[in-house]
């Protein structure tokens, strides 16, 4: 079983101001989702936050490539660094962001986990738009929120797309694109590129579930994958707190059922969650329906079993004494001794146990030689069956630890019994509250009642990665 680590990164690099005046408030959204009491209901560990470096765009203009680049490009090797240190102790890394620009820490960590088990990782992108936009469609770019699927496939500035030498960190053919609108302005890119997708208007048909399995379908050549959920795939009548909101998403239920699909499998090696923000929630509402989803969606992420090949290569790629060490995995593997430990769990084992026994073995050869007198009699040798059984005992051991990771991981228990406050937070999964209003064309029933688009609207609310040029001239 897999315990949750949340991690916060709280980086709002990626997004332009909503005013000339302030900064974009999805820095604050990790803060927000812990009032709300996420690690509490989730049985997390709390794998701390990862602070960005100061948001000023400074004389930045458009010409002038992604803003915030060389900060982006230092914090998502940090990035990289906690999620593969979380990965390493054999849990399941839940990252609050933020905008989006904290794929990139992701993908570098996934592109470096797929080099230490020889093979590919792959990404299943949950968004309501693109974020698509680069030099080869787009006459500017500068906002790296609008950018990020672009990026981490390889398009764009070299100081974003090759961190490291990697690039891409994910190849078009392991990208997977749901929820997206239907007039989302470069799904003829994405085909071009042979990106698949699924908008909204496919993904409600098929429903959330079999979408879940489709994506992981076209992911089976990858050794796992990786889930970036961005809250503005929800439609803005459920949840406006966004910084750019589009109408014609799905609901609550559909994101739930949506998100337990893909975590509640052992090849997903974790998801992060960005662009909820705050400032468009002063009573906390929002968040609490945020936290109430992400519980019931991550819950299945407990009840699946480790990845003790993923582990192990990854110990073995930062042992000392192996010849591909990262020079960028700063954060030391826990439990050094374990860091030899094979992919296999019978192998590693037998080793193990060959390795101290033979120390043992020793003195017992220099014993033999008293018996040698009798040379007819003592070949038999009816002492060596004698030692044959004390080897059996630890091979008996061997079905209780499930895996090597469980010597990473003594600590991971069940969760404990529910106390009466808390019954209320575990509801069925699917069975988020509806908001009342009037139905909006082509949804399903009972799923999604929003409220009219003329009815409602937010101060300083513009999609926050489109940059006006005119605006900063």
């Amino acid at each position: 079983m897999r315990r949750i680590a949340v991690l916060d990164a709280p980086s709002n690099l990626g997004l332009r101001p909503p005013t000339a005046t302030s900064v974009p408030g999805v820095a604050k959204a990790p803060g927000a989702l812990r009032d709300a009491g996420l690690l509490r209901r989730l049985d997390a560990r709390d794998a701390g936050c990862l602070t960005p470096p100061r948001y000023d765009p400074g004389d930045w203009r458009p010409g002038d490539g992604v803003a915030h680049a060389r900060e982006i490009g230092v914090y998502s090797r940090r990035l990289a660094d906690r999620i593969g240190a979380i990965i390493d102790q054999g849990e399941f890394p839940v990252v609050l962001g933020g905008d989006c620009s904290i794929v990139l820490g992701s993908a570098l960590a996934m592109n470096r986990l797929g080099e230490a088990v020889g093979g590919r990782v792959g990404l299943v992108f949950v968004d309501g738009h693109s974020d698509f936009r680069h030099p080869g469609n787009a006459s500017y770019v500068g906002a790296a929120a609008g950018e990020d699927l672009a990026l981490v496939t390889g398009r764009g500035q070299a100081n974003l797309t090759a961190l490291e030498g990697r690039r891409p960190y994910y190849r078009d053919i392991d990208v997977v694109v749901m929820g997206i609108r239907a007039q989302d302005e470069y799904r003829l890119d994405l085909q071009a590129a042979g990106i698949v997708t699924r908008p909204v208007p496919a993904l409600r048909a098929e429903g959330a579930a079999r979408s879940a399995q489709w994506a992981q379908e076209q992911l089976l050549d990858c050794a796992g994958y990786w889930v970036h959920l961005d809250v503005d795939v929800l439609d803005p009548a459920v949840l406006p707190a966004v910084d750019a909101p589009e109408p014609g998403g799905i609901a609550f239920p559909e994101l739930e059922i949506l998100l337990s699909g893909l975590v509640g499998s052992p090849h997903c090696l974790g998801v992060e969650i960005t662009v909820f923000d705050p400032d468009y929630d002063p009573d906390g509402v929002y968040a609490e329906e945020i936290t109430a989803a992400l519980v019931a969606g991550l819950q299945s992420a407990h009840a699946v079993d480790l990845r003790p090949d993923l582990v192990a290569a990854r110990a073995d790629l930062l042992a000392p004494e192996a010849p591909g060490v990262l020079a960028t995995a700063a954060v030391p593997v826990p439990d050094p001794p374990t860091v030899a430990m094979p992919r296999d769990p019978a192998p590693a084992r037998e080793e193990h146990e060959e390795s101290q026994p033979q120390a043992a073995w020793e003195p017992e050869p220099q014993a033999a030689p008293e018996p040698e007198p009798v040379d007819e009699t003592s070949e038999p040798a009816p002492e060596e069956p004698e030692p044959q059984p004390e080897p059996e005992p630890p091979a008996e051991e061997e079905p209780e630890p499930e895996s090597p990771v469980a010597l990473l991981e003594p600590s991971v228990e069940e969760p404990g019994p529910v106390s009466e406050e808390d019954e209320h937070e575990l509801r069925p999964l699917g069975s988020h509250p509806l908001l009342d209003s009037e139905p909006l064309p082509a949804t399903m029933p009972g799923m999604l009642r929003p409220r009219r688009t003329e009815d409602f609207s937010l101060p300083a609310q513009r999609p926050a990665f489109e940059i006006n040029p005119e605006a900063l001239t």
